[in-house]
């Protein structure tokens, strides 16, 4: 694996296998597909949450240098655990590791994980996502969920002005205040009184307040909860049914996560010879025919791609 980081699909199945293997116990994540803070305490205990959205590059910063919501709190950084974001594919582990690491006296986090938190304990911000960056153990782990591909390399690859950048921030209550982690800003921000029962209601307004930020027809969101293992509660309260849904879950989560990290370039290829091998059996005029077939429908649907790809920017225009 190479020295770099690679993206990472914000997914339950990934974050909740890339704890496991970092040595945390009893966590998992559960995705929210609704602001919906019911929903949300059914889930409890809820460590925090993960968000997931489109970063507004062109969105200018307040004048006086004060957040969009929210207010700065510059000394909290010494009593919570912090990274300023040094590396852009690292943005969804830094924000699962801004709740974990704050937990650490209600979750197992792990020997190593532990470790880390109390090396790093007395760095400031940038120097603790320097060591973040560079820890081999929490960089390989994260790279493990990495999609597969050939044709793509991670660690050359930079942003330009035609993509599309996304970006995880962190969202947790912390010491009675509802802070949220980004580590592309200059501290944490609060946003108001929070215990850890109130959570999820005080969160919601502050996610639907950021959401409200972007163009009515903004839909690329993602939203994940990190909560107690859902398996311990049913073994908990003796719901065998729950128990078989979860370990069921699971065994999902991991046949995903296989596929992600399996290159099916050589499978695509050896269909496509014997797709080949039989058309030619039919005769060369009838190989030709497929062949001049299949170039009308990729150029139809080009021409049909354009076509939205224009209508959206007329839409956007409009907003």
């Amino acid at each position: 694996m190479s020295g770099g980081w690679n993206t990472i699909e914000s997914d339950a199945g990934v974050f909740t296998f890339l704890l496991d293997n970092l040595g945390v116990e009893d966590v998992q994540f559960e995705e929210l597909i609704a602001l919906d803070a019911d929903y949300l305490r059914q889930l409890s205990p809820v460590y925090g949450v993960i968000f997931l959205f489109k970063y507004p590059t062109g969105e200018k910063a307040n004048s006086d240098g004060t957040p969009k919501d929210g207010q700065y709190d510059y000394a909290a950084a010494e009593n919570l655990f912090f990274a300023a974001q040094t590396i852009q594919n690292a943005c969804g582990t830094q924000a699962l590791l801004s709740v974990l690491l704050n937990k650490d006296g209600e979750i197992n986090v792990g020997s190593q994980l532990r470790d880390f938190k109390e090396f790093t304990s007395g760095f400031p911000a940038e120097f603790r996502g320097e060591a973040l960056s560079n820890s081999e153990l929490i960089r390989d782990v994260h790279n493990s969920f990495a999609k597969s591909s050939p044709f793509v390399d991670e660690t050359q690859r930079t942003a330009t002005d035609d993509d599309d950048v996304y970006h995880f921030i962190a969202y947790t209550p912390i010491n009675g205040i509802l802070y949220e982690l980004d580590g592309l800003q200059p501290a944490p921000i609060a946003h108001g009184a929070s215990t850890f029962e109130e959570f999820p209601e005080k969160v919601i307004p502050v996610l639907q307040r950021r959401i409200e930020r972007y163009p009515a027809n903004e839909i690329r969101f993602n939203l994940l909860a990190m909560v107690r293992d859902l398996r311990v509660r049913a073994r908990e309260i003796g719901d065998h049914e729950m128990l078989f849904r979860e370990e069921q879950k699971r065994r999902e989560w991991q046949f995903e996560n296989a596929l992600r990290r399996h290159n099916f370039v050589g499978f695509a290829g050896e269909i496509l010879k014997g797709v080949i091998a039989e058309k030619l059996k039919e005769g060369p005029d009838a190989y030709k025919l497929w062949i001049e077939d299949a170039k009308k429908k990729t150029k139809l649907r080009a021409e049909e791609h354009k076509k939205k790809q224009g209508g959206d920017e007329d839409v956007e225009m409009a907003a």
